[in-house]
């Protein structure tokens, strides 16, 4: 999948989840990306990503910026910030700067430098919520008094 086409013809969506859109090595992009589609670069990019599906970053990709998406993989080097629900750095890949993911993988001979936090899944905020209303109803059901009326004869 291309990012430009000289076609005159009417955009159509034709979303599939197995698209993907590439930036071959010897590519220098700077600026904002927002797609639908995964996202893989061998080149270089200076900005921002949003993707809603996976970014895999090539061993011969650099990326400089932030990185929001489903899934991120890096092969080569991404350095700034990502936000992800899974992250894995693999063999000889590189992030510097900060992670927040549910999931953070780091292989044997990948390199990490910098902070990383753990964002609670939207599975795991419905259980603490869940939680949180049952130890609220134990607690006022212990707190529940019970009168007994001593009036009650034989």
């Amino acid at each position: 999948m291309g990012i430009f086409s000289n076609s005159n013809q009417s955009y159509q969506n034709t979303r599939s989840d197995s698209s993907t859109t590439i930036i071959t090595a010897g590519t220098q992009i700077k600026g904002d990306i927002k797609l639908a589609c995964n996202l893989y670069i061998d080149g270089y990019f200076e900005g921002n990503i949003i993707s809603e599906q996976e970014i895999n970053i090539g061993k011969e990709g650099k990326i400089k910026g932030e990185i929001t998406a489903l899934r991120v993989v890096v092969q080569g080097l991404a350095e700034g910030s990502i936000n992800a629900s899974r992250v894995d750095i693999k063999p000889d890949g590189k992030v510097i700067g900060s992670v927040v993911s549910e999931e953070f993988v780091i292989e044997a001979k990948g390199l990490f430098e910098g902070n990383s936090s753990v964002k609670k899944s939207s599975i795991n905020n419905l259980n603490e919520k869940e939680n949180s209303k049952i130890e609220k109803d134990l607690e006022e059901a212990s707190n529940a008094s019970i009168d007994i009326n001593s009036e009650n004869k034989i």
